[in-house]
C-alpha cells in the first residue's frame, strides 16, 4: 500500500530577477528596456505621475539654471577678457556718425516688433513704418548689456506729475536688454580736445539713436520703452515726436524731420476722446508745433496748433478763471486731477508764452486773454511770502492753498522763469512781470538761499511753514540760467554770480555721483563734519529720468559769459548719458541709481524732453555761433521750444 500523496505547494506570485547575463543575451538594450518596463508597469498611476512630476521640475529647474548661467558666463569672460585687450582708458562715446547716415544703420539695432497693448481710445494704435533693415552690429560695451526686470515703477513726470506704469503690456519675447555697463574708471572720461563740431557730432548721434529707437519701436505713439522695444501712452497724440520737430530742423536733420511733417500732416487727429494735463500738453505739442512753424515757415504747424489750442480753452471755464489741469480735448470736458481738487502753480502760470504767441499768429485773443488772466490775478493775490508763492491754487476760489510751502521745485519752478520770459516776450513792455519777477529773486535770497558745507556749495533750498529744509530738486538747476538771461537782458550783475554759484553747485550734483549723473533730489550737508560730502541722497531719490535742466543752464552760461569749462561740463555729461542710459537696441532710458555705476538699474522709459530738451540744449552749447538761435531773437518757453520775441510795435 502506497503512502498517501505529500498535499500540493501553495502557488506564490514572485519575479525572477536574472544576476548574470543568460546564454540568449546578446549585449544588446532590448533585455534591459523589457525588464525596466515590466517595472515600471507594476507601479500605482499615483507613483507614476509623482516621478513624471518630478522629472519634469527638475527639467524646467534645469533649463532656467542654464539659460541664466549662460547669459552670465560669457558677458562675465567677454568683460574680463575685454579689459586684458583694450586701453586703460577706453573712449566713452561712439564713433561720430555722418550727418547724412541713415538712422536704422545705427549699430546695435536688431529688429523686434512693438509690443502692443491698448489704454485709452481704441484707435491709439498707429502702424509704425517699414523696419525690415538689417542689423550693422555692436560695439563691444552694447554687447555687455545686461538683463532687466520689467518691474512697473511710478516715475515723477516733467513737472511733478505721477506717471502710472502702463497696464497690460507684453513682455519682449527675448531677454530684454539694458544698457552697457562699463568699469567705474570709465566715470570721469574728458576728452578737452574734442573741438565743438566734434560735440555737436557726438549729439547729432546721440539723437540719431535715440531717433532710430522711437522710430522702430514706438513710431507715432508717446514715448519710447527702450529697454522692452516698445511704447507707451499719455496722450496717444506722438508726443515725442512733436516735442523733437524742433531738434531735427535745428540739428540739420532734414530727412528725419519731412518724415515727421508727414506723420503730422496725415496721422495727427485730435478729435479723440482722452483727457489731457493742460500744462504738459501746452508746453509739449502747443509749443512744439509753434516753435516748427517758426522754424520750417510749413503752415501745417500753425493750422494743428490753433485747432489744438481750441480743444484747450475749456480748461479755463472755472469760477476763478484759474484753469483746470485737465481736459478732454473730444469732448471738452475739464476737471482737476484725480488727486487734488487744486491745480498746480506752476502749470496755471507756465502756458502763457504759447498761448499769447498762438494769438499774435492767428489774430484770435482769446487764447492770450485767458492765459493773461491767470497772470493778473496771481499777481494780486495774498499768501506769497516776498515774492515766493504756494505749490497749489484753488480753481473755485481762486484762492492759494497749502500755505507756507515755498520751493523752486516742482509744481512752483516755472511760474519764477515765465515772469522774465514773459517779458523778454512782450519786449520788455509789462513792469509787473519784471517786479514779480525782482521781488522773487529777492525772497529766493532770503529765506532759500544757504551754502553746504564742507566746500560752501550755494543751493536753494525750501521753506515749509517757517522750517527750512536743505532739500534741492534737480529740476531748480533750471534758475541758473533763468538768472543768466535775465542779467544779458539788464537786470542786476549780482544774477549773474549767483547764477555762477548756483550752476557750480547743478554740475557737482552730477560730478558727486559715481555715474556722473544727477539724482532727481539731493539734500545738501549744513554741518562741517569730517569726511563728509556736500551732496547727500536718500534711496528714493537716486534715480535720473534725463532731465535737461543743468545743460539747459549750462547752455546759457556759455552763451553769455564764453567760459569754455560750461562746454566741457556738458560734455561730462553727455558722455555719462552715453554710458549708463544708451540702449544698444535704440534710445535712452531712465535709471533708478545714479550711485551705482555697475547696476544703474533702468526704468524702461525715454521721455519726450530728453529729445525736446536736453538733447537740443547739449547741441546748441556746442556751438560757439551766438547767431545759432539768438537770445536777443527768441525766447524758449519751458520745453526749450524757441518762440520769436516781439518785435516793437
Amino acid at each position: 500500500m502506497y503512502p498517501p500523496p505529500p498535499p500540493p505547494a501553495p502557488q506564490r506570485d514572485f519575479i525572477s530577477v536574472t544576476l548574470s547575463p543568460s546564454p540568449g543575451y546578446d549585449g544588446s538594450k532590448g533585455w534591459r528596456r523589457r525588464s525596466c518596463w515590466r517595472k515600471w508597469k507594476q507601479l500605482s498611476r499615483f507613483q507614476r505621475n509623482a516621478i513624471l512630476f518630478l522629472l519634469a521640475f527638475l527639467m524646467l529647474c534645469g533649463l532656467l539654471t542654464y539659460v541664466s548661467t549662460s547669459d552670465q558666463w560669457p558677458a562675465e569672460n567677454r568683460s574680463a577678457e575685454g579689459q586684458r585687450m583694450r586701453p586703460a582708458n577706453p573712449p566713452v562715446l561712439p564713433a561720430p556718425q555722418k550727418a547724412d547716415a541713415h538712422p536704422e544703420t545705427f549699430p546695435g539695432l536688431s529688429p523686434q516688433p512693438p509690443r502692443h497693448f491698448r489704454r485709452g481710445p481704441p484707435n491709439l494704435q498707429i502702424r509704425a513704418p517699414d523696419r525690415a533693415s538689417k542689423d550693422r552690429g555692436q560695439d563691444e560695451a552694447e554687447r555687455r548689456a545686461d538683463a532687466v526686470d520689467e518691474k512697473g515703477q511710478r516715475t515723477i513726470s516733467w513737472r511733478g506729475a505721477v506717471m502710472e506704469p502702463e497696464q497690460g503690456s507684453e513682455l519682449p519675447s527675448r531677454k530684454a536688454e539694458g544698457p552697457p555697463r562699463p568699469s567705474p574708471q570709465a566715470l570721469g572720461i574728458q576728452n578737452p580736445a574734442a573741438s565743438p563740431k566734434e560735440r555737436q557730432k557726438a549729439v547729432i548721434d546721440a539723437f540719431r539713436h535715440a531717433w532710430a529707437g522711437y522710430r522702430k519701436f514706438a513710431w507715432g505713439h508717446d514715448e519710447l520703452r527702450p529697454v522692452s522695444r516698445s511704447f507707451s501712452e499719455w496722450f496717444g497724440l506722438g508726443l515725442t515726436l512733436i516735442d523733437a520737430l524742433d531738434t531735427m530742423w535745428i540739428l540739420g536733420l532734414k530727412k528725419e524731420f519731412e518724415e515727421a511733417k508727414k506723420w503730422v500732416s496725415k496721422k495727427l487727429e485730435f478729435q479723440k476722446n482722452v483727457d489731457v494735463n493742460l500744462f504738459e500738453s501746452t508746453i509739449r505739442i502747443l509749443g512744439g508745433l509753434l516753435s516748427a512753424f517758426h522754424l520750417s515757415g510749413d503752415v501745417l504747424f500753425l493750422q494743428k496748433a490753433e485747432d489744438f489750442g481750441n480743444r484747450l480753452m475749456p480748461a479755463f471755464q472755472t469760477p476763478s478763471k484759474i484753469p483746470y489741469s485737465d481736459v478732454n480735448i473730444g469732448t471738452g470736458a475739464a476737471h482737476p486731477p484725480r488727486w487734488t481738487s487744486d491745480s498746480t502753480v506752476a502749470e496755471v502760470t507756465s502756458i502763457q508764452l504759447e498761448f499769447r504767441e498762438l494769438s499774435r499768429l492767428t489774430g484770435v485773443k482769446k487764447f492770450q486773454e485767458a492765459a493773461e488772466e491767470v497772470t493778473r490775478h496771481i499777481h494780486s493775490l495774498s499768501g506769497k511770502k516776498d515774492g515766493l508763492v504756494p505749490m497749489f491754487i484753488n480753481t473755485h476760489s481762486g484762492l492759494f492753498t497749502h500755505l507756507g510751502v515755498f520751493t523752486l521745485g516742482a509744481r512752483a519752478d516755472s511760474y519764477y522763469e515765465y515772469l522774465l520770459k514773459q517779458w523778454i516776450q512782450g519786449g520788455k513792455k509789462e513792469p509787473q512781470l519784471l517786479e514779480d519777477y525782482l521781488e522773487a529773486v529777492e525772497g529766493i535770497k532770503r529765506h532759500l538761499l544757504r551754502r553746504s558745507e564742507p566746500t560752501k556749495l550755494t543751493f536753494v533750498g525750501e521753506l515749509t511753514h517757517g522750517r527750512f529744509s536743505a532739500k534741492m530738486d534737480h529740476l531748480v538747476c533750471f534758475l541758473p540760467g533763468t538768472l543768466a538771461l535775465g542779467a544779458h537782458h539788464g537786470l542786476p550783475a549780482d544774477h549773474m554770480e549767483l547764477a555762477r554759484a548756483l550752476m557750480d553747485t547743478c554740475y557737482q550734483m552730477n560730478r558727486q555721483m559715481e555715474t556722473g549723473l544727477s539724482p532727481e533730489i539731493v539734500h545738501f550737508n549744513l554741518s562741517p563734519q569730517p569726511a563728509q560730502k556736500d551732496v547727500l541722497v536718500k534711496a528714493a531719490d537716486r534715480h535720473n529720468l534725463l532731465r535737461p535742466e543743468t545743460v539747459e543752464s549750462l547752455f546759457y552760461l556759455y552763451r553769455f559769459t564764453g567760459d569754455r569749462k560750461y562746454q566741457d561740463w556738458g560734455w561730462d555729461i553727455l558722455q555719462s548719458f552715453n554710458t549708463y542710459t544708451r540702449v544698444p537696441s535704440g534710445g535712452y532710458s531712465s535709471i533708478s541709481n545714479v550711485q551705482d555705476p555697475s547696476n544703474p538699474q533702468p526704468r524702461d522709459k525715454m521721455e519726450s524732453f530728453f529729445l525736446g530738451e536736453t538733447l537740443k540744449y547739449l547741441y546748441l552749447l556746442f556751438s560757439d555761433d551766438p547767431n545759432l538761435l539768438s537770445l536777443d531773437t527768441y525766447v524758449f518757453n519751458t520745453e526749450a521750444h524757441p518762440l520769436p520775441i516781439w518785435a516793437p510795435a
